[in-house]
């Protein structure tokens, strides 16, 4: 069985932006489509309440909002098949759960509320901290359209273990269904206690450790498939800063997630969490086995 790309809607710019890449995607994938709205409103306030304030039900609501959504996504990709639900659940729990059987879960970057203007939106970062497929948060347009992909270019972000890597042959799998190149990229630091001031010796740690990141990058890439197009690129900096830089023209910026477990729950490396705010493309969080 096909599984399907998987798209949270809630009638917000982002997230309509995020049916239009979701419908893109699937197309590429062969795969259908379904549409999922989540709302607690319903359950805790209900119908009746919304009529004696004279406003509409949130039922009715969400459900006009998925119906918007699924014509939007039918005149963009009409070859795709295309399924809807409206839940009266909290948003992270049914996507969470939507992820056990999803080959792609999308979202956009904020949801309705003016609270979460200016940053990644709630909803999104809690899901990319848990999900158990590979997530799309869609970024990179100031409109309620989704940017065609133009450049041709996919980044992938490759870590300090990146033996093995999910993320990588994630990358490869879309270089292949967008006939695009992959370009990996390595990031790497001096500490500042290695540095000196010697004439004689200055430069020679750098050289050192950007040696490491070339090594750790080949180590990566060793089982790429001869059908993808591929360049290699070792920078000098902050990782988080490194991607989102790389990101400007790419059509696509994909990280590996090893989430970390901490007192509170499971949570996102800074670099993660950097480019999931920063960057100019969509970017893909793909879990990673421990």
């Amino acid at each position: 069985m096909d599984l399907p790309v998987v798209v949270g809607v809630d009638g917000s710019e982002p997230s309509l932006r995020a049916v239009d890449w979701a419908a893109d995607e699937a197309a590429l994938r062969g795969v259908p489509l379904r549409l999922v709205y989540a709302s607690l409103w319903e359950r805790y306030e209900g119908a009746a309440l919304a009529e004696e304030l004279g406003k509409p039900s949130e039922r009715v609501r969400a459900e006009e909002i998925v119906e918007s959504a699924s014509l939007r996504a039918n005149l963009r990709r009409a070859e795709v098949k295309i399924t809807t639900d409206v839940l009266p659940e909290e948003p992270e729990y049914t996507l969470l759960r939507e992820s056990r059987t999803a080959s792609l879960l999308v979202t956009g970057t904020r949801g309705r509320s003016a609270l979460t203007e200016a940053l990644l939106g709630s909803v999104s970062l809690t899901v990319a901290a848990h999900a158990h497929c590979p997530m799309v948060v869609v970024r990179g347009s100031h409109d309620n359209r989704a940017q065609p992909a133009t450049h041709g270019r996919i980044v992938v972000g490759v870590g300090e273990k990146p033996t093995s890597s999910a993320a990588v042959r994630f990358a490869f799998e879309e270089a292949r269904l967008r006939g695009a190149e992959v370009e990996a990229v390595r990031a790497w630091r001096c500490p500042a206690h290695e540095t000196t001031d010697h004439p004689l010796l200055a430069g020679e740690p750098a050289r050192l450790h950007e040696q490491r990141a070339v090594e750790g990058l080949e180590a990566a890439l060793q089982e790429t498939p001869d059908d993808v197009r591929l360049r290699r690129r070792t920078v000098e900096g902050h990782a988080r800063t490194v991607l989102s830089d790389a990101s400007h023209d790419a059509d696509l910026l994909i990280v590996g997630a090893k989430r970390r477990q901490r007192h509170f729950g499971l949570q996102l490396s800074r670099v993660t969490h950097g480019v999931l705010h920063h960057s100019a493309c969509p970017v893909v969080i793909v879990p990673e086995p421990e």
